[in-house]
């Protein structure tokens, strides 16, 4: 993540709108949404009923297009709540597959 000149971070990575549904899981209560924002380092869900993951906490997300993803909560703003994905190489897969297949319209996120 880059600075900007006050001092705030800023997400480097371009993100996406998107349309999927999935689940989003702590401990043991799970609240159903829509991602609205992805890219390769994170993703924006808007969900349908209170969540009370607190930032800094480790959320599982699991929908049909993307699979089965973990990460760590960076904002909750009314319905909608922040993730950043951890990154390992199934994580980056999924996110990569995700352009390829269902996202045409799109350059892949992940070029190498």
């Amino acid at each position: 993540m880059a600075q900007n000149n006050l001092g705030m971070t800023n997400r480097a990575a371009a993100r996406t709108k998107t349309r999927i549904y999935g689940t989003v899981k702590y401990f043991n209560q799970s609240a159903k949404g829509r991602v609205v924002d992805l890219s390769a380092t994170g993703i924006a869900l808007e969900l349908q009923e209170a969540f009370g993951a607190a930032d800094g906490s480790r959320v599982k997300i699991e929908s049909e297009e993307l699979g089965f993803m973990e990460g760590t909560v960076r904002w909750c703003r009314g319905s909608r709540i922040g993730i950043q994905l951890h990154l390992n190489t199934n994580a980056l897969a999924q996110v990569s597959s995700y352009f390829r297949f269902f996202h045409k319209d799109v350059r892949p996120v992940l070029a190498r």
